[in-house]
């Protein structure tokens, strides 16, 4: 009797391992549209973890900001150019530098006035006493052909570009509003291919929660710079 028993427990054992098995094989050939539907599903948990943490009142507001920037901003989601989504700080809007600035620059391309036209309407009508923080990031290829310093002097200012438009053309209030550049130092894909490279070229506006303290543009900036260089 021990001995069947021994027998039918290694039936059970190899029984799970080729489940198991089975499950890993499927797992790794998932098809692209499986792929998108995780990372779907990945960015509803994000969601929910971030209104969670919000009164009701609040989150519903950052939710119904979603929705608009998704109508408004619907055909450069759908071309990759601009993200609208919810991670731990908030709801982020993440355009890509190609919308908004030239390669090396940080004055705003003419394209870049209606997105920004559009952010700043849902920012003042639907958000308008949440603070709201500016963040510029780049790529890590070194500063060849420019007059930047380095990746940190360029993603301050890229920040502050589109912070000072959307004070000065957009009516948005400059007491919500902070500008932070972190340079290369907070990638959001690998930089050792040009689509990651071009992921990490982006301004990301980031509707905060209510009680979140920012700080004015220009300390913010060069705190930001002291925080990187420390990091490095």
């Amino acid at each position: 009797m021990r001995s069947h028993g021994s027998g039918s427990r290694r039936l059970v054992v190899v029984g799970v391992l080729l489940v198991t098995s089975g499950c890993a094989i499927r797992f790794s050939q998932r098809s692209p549209w499986d792929i998108q539907q995780i990372q779907s599903l990945s960015e509803q948990l994000e969601q929910f973890r971030t209104l969670a943490r919000l009164k009701t009142q609040e989150a519903d507001r950052l939710r119904q900001a979603k929705a608009l920037l998704d109508e408004r901003l619907s055909s450069q989601i759908a071309a990759n150019d601009i993200r609208v989504g919810f991670d731990e700080r908030g709801l982020v809007v993440r355009v890509l530098d190609q919308i908004l600035f030239d390669s090396g620059k940080a004055k705003l391309r003419q394209e870049a006035y209606p997105v920004l036209e559009q952010v700043a309407h849902i920012l003042n009508k639907e958000v308008v006493d949440q603070p709201v923080a500016i963040e510029g990031h780049t790529d890590n290829e070194p500063i060849k052909h420019s007059t930047w310093k380095d990746n940190w002097e360029l993603s301050i200012a890229r920040a502050r570009a589109v912070l000072t438009h959307l004070v000065t053309e957009g009516g948005v209030d400059p007491s919500h509003l902070s500008a932070v550049g972190y340079g290369e130092y907070r990638p959001i894909a690998p930089n050792d291919t040009p689509e990651g490279r071009g992921a990490n070229r982006r301004v990301e506006i980031v509707v905060l929660p209510r009680g979140t303290t920012v700080k004015g543009p220009a300390d913010s900036g060069e705190a930001a710079k002291r925080g990187s260089a420390y990091k490095k």
